[in-house]
């Protein structure tokens, strides 16, 4: 029996946005609905009803008819959504551009800090729009160098209501990078930073800039925000002006209208195999799908803060900028969550009063591995936790010492959807090492390797029916060969997502990672995430990655540990590591090379790349390394296929 760890109350389950959602789905459509799986079913059954249920209840602001929800009954291909429908969604997200509540929040590890009023930060949004409008046009490309702050805010508001396409990456890019990402998505101006500090070190950018500015010679503009208020000299970047300047002219925002289905993202897949995909997400579904997450399963509202450590090159920070349209605080943080300590960034949650966090599992073990004993945090309500597969043991230690009354939602979808297919949920109970419950309006099941339904085995986590945040599709992909080879080839018809997980019988979700770093030795498939669990929980080891080395037609689990500072993996440890995880798994779980490494790679969102280290030790070239967060790591890595370790 699996432990349940927390339930809300009955008024904070009748308070809750779901609760009411449920509510009035029960009275308008005289349905019985009992409990939340109940309204799930009604969701995927009446998916037409749904959304635009959805649409109502949110009070999404539009212009046309939404009584025609989709053209199509079948398939994800070409399926168009509200196709009588205009909106923008820079306006849906400055609905309280009139009020004086903090709408954004910037807070900095140098604790310098900035807090914009919604009527401040429409203010600077008009502006900034203003000087757009002289280069762009509707469905032109904007894309942000920059790190997360208010301005890279305020750039996205700014293109969005002019209907253009707003495109990113974070500071910490190479030019090789960022050339890679943009050159695909022909930005017409660039937003860049002259400079930026992290972990408290300082980082001129101007010169890389020059060199981007050059590698694309169809931007026509190039903005300069000079974050370290340095007064950098900027003469050398051709095309220059200075983001204060456009500040100087005010201007009230205006709202072009666009379809439903007319581009707001371009995003980028990690891209270590070739050029990154480039992603392209709608207007009206990013904004259905973040509504629908942020208020109905996160219960995010206008007197709430919510607070997401991200940075603008992943989706996470899409997803949290969102969270204006409900009119309380989003909260942006840049810079390094260790410096100058992990203390000093978890006093931010009370000091700044924050009521929904989101994180990732590297970082609740860093907390784990550093003893980290939590204050109390009084006004902390939920945690969000995504990038990789929270083990049951993190569920313990939230519990243990972040808060034992806390919604803790473990939640996962990715870059692909720009939001989840499985997350929290205020009306349902955490049960240790589970996600609470599949998103409505999404057709989730876990197919085994003939395309069968299975409930409590492992298999593949699919979508059998569309949704309003399925990409357009991929840039410079005309026939759509690409974007179906993506996702539709494993099961034709079907969204395979990648992911290998469980469903349980109560309707609840267990992730064991990704398909593609599947383990498979004797043909027996085992998620990495339950040999992590086991390295996790020896205090000499750091970090841990294991893949795959395929050798005679098998497959041989090999295991890499990152050692403490000052520690060793004698071979007694070695034997204890496999004695462990066979105690604890399978013997099939037993890797047959143990061996230590200097650094586990990680993408620069924090996602460890299992993949690439896999390409590596098997012979096979990484023919793009900059989404690496550290691709000095690799090097190991190389050596240790040339040396034929085994």
């Amino acid at each position: 029996m699996v432990k349940q760890l927390w339930e809300a109350s009955t008024e904070r389950k009748e308070q809750s946005q779901m609760f009411r959602f449920m509510e009035t789905v029960k009275q308008k459509y005289q349905v019985e609905l009992p409990e939340y799986t109940d309204l799930h079913r009604w969701s995927i059954e009446h998916k037409e009803l749904f959304w635009q249920e959805l649409f109502s209840f949110y009070d999404i602001i539009h212009q046309g008819d939404t009584s025609v929800v989709t053209t199509s009954k079948t398939g994800f291909l070409n399926h168009s959504w509200f196709p009588q429908v205009e909106l923008n969604f820079a306006e849906n997200l400055l609905r309280h551009q009139s009020s004086e509540k903090i709408a954004l929040n910037f807070q900095h590890e140098s604790q310098i800090g900035r807090q914009m009023t919604y009527t401040q930060l429409a203010q600077e949004v008009g502006s900034i729009e203003a000087a757009l409008k002289k280069i762009i046009n509707k469905g032109d490309v904007v894309a942000a160098y920059l790190p997360n702050t208010c301005e890279t805010v305020i750039t996205m508001l700014a293109t969005s209501a002019l209907g253009g396409v707003f495109t990113s990456t974070s500071a910490d890019f190479g030019v090789e990078g960022v050339a890679d990402r943009f050159s695909q998505s022909r930005p017409k101006v660039l937003v860049a930073a002259a400079n930026y500090n992290y972990d408290g070190k300082k980082f001129d950018l101007r010169e890389k800039i020059q060199q981007i500015a050059q590698r694309l010679p169809f931007i026509e503009q190039i903005i300069i925000i000079d974050f370290l208020n340095t007064s950098p000299d900027i003469s050398m970047i051709d095309k220059a002006i200075t983001w204060d300047g456009l500040l100087q002219t005010p201007a009230t925002p205006t709202f072009t209208p666009c379809q439903f289905s007319d581009p707001l993202y371009i995003m980028y897949s990690s891209g270590t195999t070739g050029k990154p995909k480039c992603i392209v997400h709608s207007v009206g579904g990013t904004l259905l799908m973040h509504l629908k997450e942020l208020g109905l399963h996160s219960d995010h509202s206008e007197s709430k803060s919510i607070f997401f450590f991200t940075t603008c090159g992943w989706m996470m920070w899409n997803w949290l900028v969102s969270s204006l349209a409900f009119g309380g605080t989003c909260v942006l943080y840049d810079g390094s969550p260790a410096h100058p300590s992990l203390n000093h960034f978890m006093e931010m949650i009370n000091r700044e009063k924050i009521n929904i966090f989101g994180t990732s599992p590297k970082f609740i073990q860093a907390l784990q591995k550093a003893n980290y004993q939590g204050p109390g945090f009084p006004t902390l309500e939920t945690i969000l936790s995504t990038g990789a597969p929270l083990a049951p043991e993190q569920f313990d230690y939230i519990y243990q010492e972040l808060g034992s009354n806390l919604m803790l939602s473990s939640i996962c979808g990715g870059t692909d959807i720009l939001g989840c297919f499985m997350l929290g949920n205020p009306l349902r109970p955490v049960h240790r090492g589970e996600i609470q419950s599949f998103g409505l309006g999404m057709d989730i099941a876990c197919f085994n390797q003939d395309g069968e339904m299975v409930i409590e085995k492992e298999g593949e986590l699919v979508c059998r029916h569309p949704f309003p945040s399925v990409p357009t599709g991929f840039l410079n992909d005309p026939d759509q060969n690409r974007f179906k080879d993506a996702y539709f080839n494993r099961f034709p018809g079907v969204w395979h997502h990648g992911d290998f997980v469980s469903l349980t019988a109560r309707d609840t979700v267990k992730v064991f990672g990704r398909s593609d770093t599947t383990l498979n030795p004797g043909g027996v498939r085992i998620g990495t995430s339950e040999i992590y669990r086991q390295t996790d929980s020896f205090n000499y080891i750091t970090d841990a990655v294991c893949v795959g080395k395929t050798l005679d037609g098998d497959v041989r689990i090999v295991l890499f540990l990152k050692m403490k500072e000052g520690e060793q993996l004698t071979p007694e440890r070695i034997k204890e590591v496999k004695r462990r995880i066979r105690e604890r798994t399978t013997p099939r779980h037993v890797p047959a090379e143990v061996a230590t490494i200097s650094d586990i790679p990680y993408t620069r969102s924090g996602k460890k790349m299992e993949l690439a280290v896999t390409r590596l030790i098997n012979g096979r070239e990484l023919t793009n390394i900059e989404a690496i967060a550290n691709p000095e790591s690799l090097t190991e890595y190389k050596n240790y296929f040339a040396d034929g370790a085994d």
